[in-house]
């Protein structure tokens, strides 16, 4: 992580577009190049960011998942930026619209929820835990591939997930009413469930009933 001082900062940060920020300050600006930066705060005192900052842990998740073929940022460089006490990262953004801003898109709707449990189940066998798993996060890129973005707490491990850890995520895209609304509705539960089943079955995943039967249960 390289540092950046004041003046270089206000050069990167004119024009830009704030995307996102709260009580303590910017949070992703969008630059006048259409490239992001985003920008991390240490919460606390003593902190495991102290030691692997946000923003590298940003940029390993986007190294590990383009190594896994997921669609997500292209990561150009980090930052440490001591005038404003913040981390940053600098990226190209993901190109496509979240599944949260497709809510409305009627016609495409089980496709993509079939689409989407299909992902879920791939990122699972892979043994990726994402804990901020939500339409807002997934990305459908121009080719009609999902990705992930906002991916600084994504955890990877070695296995697939363990049953508890998958149906922990289930309730992690819950969160959210809009996304409850679209994933629960009329048949949509079993339209995502099923496309979920069939990408276990698809990797040759050992059998998950109980798993399955849970989630069923989950999505109505």
């Amino acid at each position: 992580m390289r540092a950046m001082d004041h003046t270089t900062y206000l050069a990167l940060r004119e024009g830009a577009r704030v995307l996102e920020a709260d009580g303590s300050g910017d949070k992703v600006l969008r630059l006048r190049d259409g490239k992001m930066l985003k920008l991390f705060r240490r919460k606390r005192l003593l902190s495991s960011a102290l030691l692997f900052p946000y923003a590298e842990r940003f940029a390993r998740n986007a190294r590990t998942l383009h190594e896994q073929q997921i669609p997500s940022p292209d990561v150009i460089d980090t930052f440490r930026i001591p005038s404003i006490q913040r981390d940053a990262v600098y990226y190209s953004p993901l190109p496509g619209d979240t599944l949260r801003q497709l809510l409305d898109d009627h016609t495409r709707a089980q496709t993509l929820r079939a689409e989407l449990g299909r992902f879920v189940a791939h990122l699972h066998e892979l043994g990726v835990y994402f804990r901020s798993l939500h339409l807002g996060n997934v990305v459908l890129t121009p080719d009609n591939q999902l990705g992930l973005i906002d991916i600084a707490d994504l955890q990877h491990q070695r296995r697939a997930l363990r049953d508890g850890q998958r149906e922990r995520n289930f309730h992690h895209m819950l969160r959210y009413p809009q996304d409850r609304q679209w994933l629960l509705g009329e048949d949509a539960g079993a339209t995502f469930l099923e496309g979920y089943r069939q990408e276990l079955e698809r990797g040759q995943s050992r059998p998950r009933p109980r798993l399955l039967n849970n989630l069923k249960q989950l999505l109505g």
